[in-house]
């Protein structure tokens, strides 16, 4: 037998398989048990052919080795310009209602409150019945609210993130938390089942609407800059006494009348009040020692009136046309 031939046959079979089977075709054709170099390797007789013959049978498996991990390596595509600049990946950008939501973190930091994270799946007791809200009140209907079961709903405000946190923490408290909220709206051009909320909390001692007219004014300025004026008209909401609606000099035309605010030189910004001395009681603060103010606004107007958006369903449609404006 001609080992040497041998050899270079093998090496040369290898060295042409261009895929992994191909080379398993090879490497059983030139090791497997029935291969020449096998059959020669069972009838040696001596030692000096039996090491020629050991040889043989390394360099080949050190070829299908090395030529295996060439197969491995990606093959290059033979168009492919290195020097070429590449496509340049657009970079991204936070959505408008999270923008929103960090500014408004960030006022709220600056003041000296504390960012509180609420649950977005709330119980009926933090919901409706710690918030004064009385059995027969609309909100509790399964019409208007998300029951998961009779004691377990989606939020429907970020009250409820007042009454976990009155829980948790010992007055004075000044706290703040947004997030989702769910109601069950039809979609159309000013409403959606999904939206976002803010609310602001403050208990302390000798706390008074005057407080809370210049909490808002603030903010306001802050969100919309220049120099807002607020206005609290009477209104009614279960968890706070006396309760008010307030409104702002719009930011667009300083209070003379546009379309944003529909020629009344206001705009609305949301619900507010002293929190009612029941609610204090609920969650173990004497009424009679810490009085405290609430409001909430939404987050997706806040965006909306800022902006002059037509529709708050521009928000959920994910068009990159709309999102990279902002």
């Amino acid at each position: 037998m001609d080992v040497e031939a041998l050899e270079r046959e093998a090496l040369a079979a290898i060295a042409e398989a261009r895929s992994a089977d191909e080379l398993e075709e090879v490497r059983v054709r030139t090791l497997g048990r029935k291969s020449p170099l096998k059959l020669a390797l069972r009838e040696v007789r001596d030692r000096k052919s039996g090491m020629a013959l050991n040889a043989i049978r390394e360099r080949v498996e050190q070829g299908l080795a090395a030529r295996q991990a060439e197969l491995a390596q990606p093959t290059e595509d033979p168009t492919f310009d290195p020097t070429l600049p590449g496509d340049e990946i657009p970079r991204g950008s936070y959505h408008l209602i999270t923008r929103q939501r960090r500014r408004i973190e960030d006022v709220f930091v600056g003041m000296g409150y504390e960012i509180f994270d609420g649950r977005e799946v709330d119980t009926v007791e933090n919901n409706f019945d710690a918030l004064n809200t009385a059995e027969e009140h609309p909100s509790r209907d399964p019409r208007d609210t998300f029951y998961l079961d009779d004691n377990t709903v989606l939020r429907t405000h970020t009250s409820p993130s007042q009454i976990r946190a009155m829980r948790a923490m010992e007055p004075p408290v000044y706290v703040a938390s947004l997030g989702r909220v769910y109601r069950r709206d039809t979609l159309d051009a000013t409403h959606t089942p999904i939206f976002h909320q803010v609310e602001a909390l403050a208990v302390d001692r000798h706390v008074t609407l005057a407080d809370l007219r210049g909490t808002m004014r603030a903010f306001a300025e802050a969100i919309f800059g220049g120099t807002r004026e607020i206005r609290m008209r009477t209104s009614f909401f279960p968890f706070t006494e006396p309760s008010v609606e307030f409104d702002m000099t719009c930011f667009l035309c300083d209070g003379a009348g546009c379309a944003v605010c529909k020629h009344s030189g206001w705009i609305e910004m949301g619900g507010a009040g002293e929190v009612d001395p029941n609610v204090l009681a609920g969650v173990g603060y004497d009424p009679d020692e810490w009085q405290g103010f609430a409001w909430g606004l939404g987050i997706d107007r806040i965006a909306f009136a800022r902006h002059g958006l037509p529709d708050l369903r521009l928000f959920w449609e994910n068009d990159i046309r709309f999102l990279s404006q902002f």
